[in-house]
């Protein structure tokens, strides 16, 4: 009986390694024990790979062939995996890993085939390397939350492998894999002490396993290392990331010196005697009082180095990209909204606000190049990232500051169901109102329109009676024709003033919905390796002192999440009391000038 299942909902691949399936579709299991949660298998199109478990439902079908042999089983822990064509496969022996390859494994010259660096992590958002609006197809994907993890991935080219008479494919690994050694492990000259990263069966000599699915977001982000203990370094007062006890729970401290940040006055500029053209939009943050002219290639580049040094906090989405019109009115006005709202949860945030990369983003003098570029080179090279990054995190510590994880657990799970039913809320509210406003500008403007000029052709009907009594009449209904014009001109106004903001809300929610996936899994992914530390030191494998530092390793991480979590709903609260409030108030103004009009052209009648 070969092992097959049947995909529940519609799956799209993020990362390699990954397929993409259909609703109803069947596909051939390689084995039904899930690996952290996915199933490695074949879909109907013939691809193989990784999809999430919960994502199908095992059946059991008898077939004419057996289940191909599982590939990630024999998954080295260097960044190349071997892919060697079907036939090559043998069920009862595995492939063995290049015989050279060290831990992890180091990129080869590009002499040697391999001309191209790996794509970083992060890697789905690709900050602006010429214009300052170069764009992409990325953007237009209108789901915004992921079940799993694998919102910042993205496509790893494979590379044919050049030397050594190699015939199998490899693919590139993660920059925070191939830089272990110098970032998240030990420095150069220390190594890992003996059986720190790989399984053992004596007494006290157990480790917890590493993933096999080496893209996912726990390996990429650090995380994984961080709660294995490869992470060394040192962390600066200034560099540490203060977790609070609130009353809501974990909180990150607050920022002691609060400020907020205006961006106004976009203008056209160019540059190389007006052969390159750009917008520049002034910033005057509130602490300094001194304004700077930043590009939207500024921003991306902030955005870029934000996503890729905090993956426990949700870095709000800057405003979509645009091929063409990139200078007309309407699309500037409508991005320097969504850049104030981006900027406003920008410094909103206790940890985004005081970060070194954000406050030279707002305080380096628009002229001084050279010291944007300093700045700049300094914040690329922050060691303080990958698993290092989970170092510079400061949590409660003393009596009745540690967290249960089971509760933690539990309150993980129930913010990813909110943030589902949220991201579809916010997706349907989104369409309804867009609809609306779409028929308030074209249908309801040209309806009304339609019944004054019907009123115009009976006044200019009533105006060939020329009887003096009935001329008072007649300019009555001329004037109720021009209200009803005038209310159509109303309708068509009225979505900049109450839908187009609430609209702007929900775009930059369902970017930080779009972060959460990520970040879950992250927190999910130090629980399992806490469980499975537990379960070692049960079977009198792993010693109790190297599974508690797990534990509380897990626990910072946990803070992190739960903080990140207890922000999110703190703002999400002022964001959306705040628009519903102007969003009514607009409705109020906007029916009191109908109401206006009506009795306007009411009180002409009094007179007739």
């Amino acid at each position: 009986m070969a092992l097959r299942a049947r995909a529940l909902y519609d799956f799209r691949s993020e990362n390699p390694g990954e397929i993409s399936l259909r609703e109803h579709e069947v596909l051939s299991l390689c084995s039904e024990q899930d690996i952290e949660g996915w199933l490695e298998g074949v879909n109907s199109r013939g691809d193989r790979g990784l999809f999430p478990a919960s994502y199908v439902q095992v059946i059991r079908a008898p077939a004419a062939e057996p289940p191909p042999p599982a590939r990630y089983a024999n998954l080295p822990a260097g960044g190349f995996e071997p892919l060697p064509p079907p036939a090559a496969f043998k069920p009862a022996a595995q492939q063995p890993p290049p015989a050279a390859a060290p831990e992890p494994f180091p990129l080869p010259p590009a002499a040697a085939g391999f001309p191209f660096p790996p794509a970083p992590y992060g890697g789905s958002y690709q900050p602006s390397q010429g214009s300052d609006d170069d764009w992409d197809d990325d953007w237009d994907d209108s789901s915004t939350v992921a079940d799993e993890p694998g919102a910042l991935g993205s496509s790893y080219p494979d590379y044919e492998a050049a030397g050594g008479g190699a015939s199998g494919r490899y693919r590139m690994s993660t920059r925070s894999e191939l830089s272990l050694g110098s970032r998240g492990g030990h420095p150069a000259g220390h190594p890992h002490p003996p059986g720190g990263g790989g399984g053992g069966g004596a007494k006290s000599s157990a480790t917890v396993s590493r993933n096999l699915n080496r893209f996912s977001t726990f390996v990429k982000s650090g995380g994984e290392a961080f709660v294995l203990g490869e992470a060394s370094g040192f962390v600066k007062d200034g560099d540490k990331l203060c977790v609070v006890l609130g009353p809501r729970g974990p909180e990150w401290q607050e920022n002691p010196y609060p400020f907020q940040c205006s961006i106004e006055d976009p203008t056209k500029q160019t540059k190389f005697k007006g052969m390159k053209s750009y917008i520049a939009y002034k910033l005057v943050p509130s602490h300094t009082g001194q304004q700077v002219h930043r590009r939207y290639k500024h921003f991306d580049w902030l955005y870029g180095r934000l996503a890729e040094k905090f993956p426990v906090i949700s870095v709000p989405h800057l405003p979509e990209k645009q091929a063409t019109g990139r200078f007309e009115e309407d699309f500037i006005s409508k991005r320097r909204k969504g850049l104030a709202w981006w900027m406003d949860h920008m410094c909103s945030h206790p940890v985004l606000a005081q970060c070194d990369a954000f406050q030279h983003f707002l305080t380096c003098p628009s002229t001084d190049e050279k010291a944007w570029k300093q700045g700049k080179r300094k914040a690329e090279k922050d060691e303080m990232v990958g698993a290092n990054f989970f170092l510079t995190i400061s949590v409660p510590t003393g009596p009745g500051a540690s967290l249960d994880l089971q509760e933690v657990e539990s309150q993980v799970d129930g913010f990813k169901a909110f943030t589902k039913k949220m991201d579809e809320s916010a997706l349907q509210l989104n369409h309804t109102a867009n609809e609306f406003a779409r028929k308030q500008v074209t249908g309801f403007k040209k309806e009304y329109q339609k019944v004054g000029h019907s009123f115009k052709c009976l006044s200019q009907a009533f105006e060939l009676d020329q009887q003096a009594f009935s001329a008072g009449l007649n300019q009555a209904i001329a004037f109720t024709a021009e209200a009803y014009d005038a209310i159509g001109d109303l309708f068509a106004d009225q979505p900049r003033q109450d839908l187009d903001p609430v609209m702007d809300l929900l775009a930059l929610y369902q970017g930080h919905l779009a972060n959460f996936p990520d970040i879950i899994h992250v927190q999910k992914g130090a629980l399992t390796k806490v469980k499975e530390s537990k379960r070692h030191v049960e079977e009198g494998k792993m010693e109790l002192q190297k599974a508690e530092g797990i534990q509380e390793r897990c626990n910072i991480i946990s803070f992190a999440t739960l903080a990140e979590i207890n922000h999110f709903h703190k703002i999400r609260v002022r964001d959306f009391k705040s628009q519903m409030q102007h969003f009514l108030q607009q409705q109020i103004l906007f029916f009191q000038k109908v109401t206006q009009k009506l009795e306007e052209a009411l009180h002409k009648y009094d007179s007739v």
